[in-house]
């Protein structure tokens, strides 16, 4: 049976030289990739300023980020280009301080369990259907746009118990971009060892975006901040709250207030930004597939009929959880994860320097030719084929695995099938003539040219 193929970058046929690469890579990291990058178990790239391994092979990626993950932390590189956005975070820290941080961190996401967080989810959901109602029907629509604020509209909620309004929304939306669009130009330089090619002006572009960001939530947090410590603070179940009440449990300090800003910056923005990414590609690939889209209407029918949906409807969904894995497939939100080796380590037939870039890239694991049948067409049934459950053991990891594998993925998992059974509950989406979504690997897997589909509203909602 033949399967619908999203658009993706058309590899080279070989691999480009050192300078080719970089010009490539300034757009979008895939634009780098070649025919063979599908299929090889380990490359190289000797750049002048980077030594970089790419790993595809099962058994090293399980080396790399879980049975010898402290050889290899986070890369340097990449925490030096999201520090103006998200400090010194959980996201970019590592040894001790990324450990202290983690278990302060980890007792708050009590706050954000499933059944607790449901109720929130399900208000901003309902707000995101009001906003389309409001279109034109047969709309036009650049579902990135939506998706984006309704998934920081719930993390908003999660974290500081009050909605994202839409200027708030948009802006966030917009600066974001603007940081992603910079990423690749600033971080290139240092790899290739000319630093003196970033151009000031890019520079101060992405500080400004990231302090627009930063600005936002430091509004938020600041009264709140002061509340706490002078112990005037109004009782609230949020995360913030539990993170203001977090201490190491060696030294008994809480966070100070510019590292508290960082982790909820990096707390926000990947609990919003990948599930944004992958919503806006599942609702592309349901407008292409009218079959698959169709299937997951019936079967929310059959669930919810015309009421709203509950906690306990969401594990019943079950075609619309294997549309969301497969998207989660095709466009992972990170597509490559960077690591740094701490030590000189053999892998295959090569010697991995200390002080090397290793690269593990979902993006390839996930459509590699030698484990995924069929690697580059869109088929939520591979997940009820007992076929696929090797591939799904070697080369599925939408969020890392080992020690730093994410802390909200069942947080995620349980919002995007919300939001899309809500979707096609009330909507049809169909394409737009002309437009294909043009994917860019940045900081996560976006359209270069955004995503528009036409919305039409069902005359029930089954």
């Amino acid at each position: 049976m033949s399967h619908f193929c999203p658009a993706y970058p058309k590899p080279r046929k070989s691999r480009a030289s050192a300078l080719l690469m970089f010009f490539s890579a300034r757009r979008s990291w895939l634009d780098a990739l070649y025919e063979r990058s599908y299929r090889m178990q380990m490359g190289e790239v000797h750049l002048p300023g980077l030594d970089l391994y790419m790993v595809n092979e099962p058994g090293l990626v399980r080396k790399v980020l879980s049975e010898r993950a402290a050889d290899f932390p986070k890369s340097a590189l990449l925490g030096e280009a999201l520090k103006p956005l998200l400090g010194e975070s959980i996201f970019t820290t590592n040894g001790a301080q990324w450990q202290r941080q983690r278990d302060m961190m980890e007792p708050a996401f009590a706050q954000a369990r499933l059944g607790v967080a449901f109720t929130v989810m399900r208000a901003a959901t309902e707000d995101m259907l009001k906003r389309l109602a409001a279109l034109p029907r047969g709309a036009e629509h650049d579902l990135e746009v939506e998706m984006t604020h309704v998934t920081a509209d719930i993390i908003f909620r999660t974290i500081f118990s009050v909605p994202m309004e839409g200027p708030d929304a948009h802006r966030v939306f917009d600066a974001f971009a603007r940081f992603q669009a910079l990423a690749p130009r600033l971080l290139l330089p240092s790899i290739y060892g000319v630093r003196w090619l970033v151009w000031p002006w890019d520079a101060w572009r992405s500080r400004r975006a990231a302090r627009e960001i930063r600005g936002l939530l430091e509004k938020l947090i600041r009264p709140r901040f002061e509340a706490h410590r002078n112990g005037t603070a109004a009782s609230q179940v949020d995360i913030l709250s539990s993170f203001l009440e977090a201490r190491d449990a060696t030294t008994g300090e809480a966070f100070g207030f510019d590292e508290l800003v960082d982790q909820v910056a990096m707390l926000f923005l990947a609990g919003h930004e990948t599930s944004a990414s992958a919503l806006t590609w599942a609702s592309y690939l349901l407008a292409e597939a009218p079959d698959v889209q169709q299937r997951m209407h019936t079967e929310v029918c059959a669930q919810l009929g015309e009421r709203k949906p509950e906690h306990g409807d969401m594990k019943q969904l079950t075609l619309t959880w294997n549309v969301f894995r497969e998207t989660l497939r095709l466009f992972p939100p990170v597509g490559f994860m960077a690591r740094q080796s701490a030590k000189t380590c053999p892998m295959r037939d090569k010697s991995v320097p200390a002080g090397a870039t290793v690269v593990v890239a979902p993006w390839l694991m996930q459509r590699h030719r030698d484990i995924w049948p069929q690697p580059d067409a869109f088929d939520p049934d591979r997940y009820d084929d007992d076929q696929s459950r090797d591939a799904l053991r070697q080369g599925y990891l939408p969020f890392g695995m080992g020690p730093r594998v994410c802390m909200g993925a069942a947080f995620a998992l349980q919002e995007a099938v919300l939001i899309l059974s809500s979707l096609i509950q009330h909507y049809r989406l169909t394409p737009v003539a002309g437009h294909t979504p043009q994917p860019v690997g940045r900081l996560t897997i976006r359209s270069a040219n955004g995503v528009r589909l036409q919305l039409h509203r069902r005359a029930g909602a089954c």
